[in-house]
């Protein structure tokens, strides 16, 4: 009876750990364990026309390494377009206002995330300032309509030089 009573004991510690550890990695999946933002961090804003998949949290980076986060999406109702603002850690001071802002896509199915290129200004953004350049998220599903119709219309019709007398 001992025995069964320090088993079932080691037993519930065994999976408690382990609710634990999933949860953790839960936190870490899901990038919710860095809610907090940095001291002397700044925001900066731009407009694109379609953000496709892209997320409040998703990463925001330069040549593949992450300084920011996306801290908020919304809409224009002026120009119609979506307005995303990111949070840029405060060590990366030294973006010039030129940058350009670009909706990228992590692997052929992965997450959305915003590249920036910086560009060659002497002046660097500030807090509230908004990117110009942007470039639109690739929507997989329009790029593949629009390729299979160009196709059907393409091999659908003859041409005048394929049709000329013979």
């Amino acid at each position: 009876m001992h025995a069964s009573k320090t088993m079932e004991t080691w037993v519930g510690l065994f999976v408690a750990a382990g609710l634990i550890a999933l949860f953790f990695l839960a936190m870490q999946v899901s990038n919710l364990a860095e809610l907090h933002t940095a001291e002397g961090s700044y925001k900066i804003s731009a407009h694109f026309e379609n953000v496709g998949g892209l997320k409040v949290r998703s990463p925001v980076s330069v040549a593949g390494v992450k300084i920011g986060r996306v801290s908020n999406i919304g809409f224009d109702s002026q120009t119609y377009e979506a307005v995303v603002e990111m949070t840029i850690a405060p060590e990366y001071i030294n973006l010039p206002v030129d940058t350009s802002a670009s909706i990228l896509t992590a692997g052929l199915l992965g997450e959305q995330y915003i590249g920036l290129t910086p560009g060659a200004s002497d002046d660097y953004l500030k807090n509230g300032d908004e990117l110009e350049l942007t470039q639109s998220a690739i929507v997989l599903e329009q790029v593949i309509s629009r390729f299979l119709f160009n196709k059907a219309e393409g091999n659908g019709g003859k041409t005048s030089q394929e049709g000329g007398a013979e």
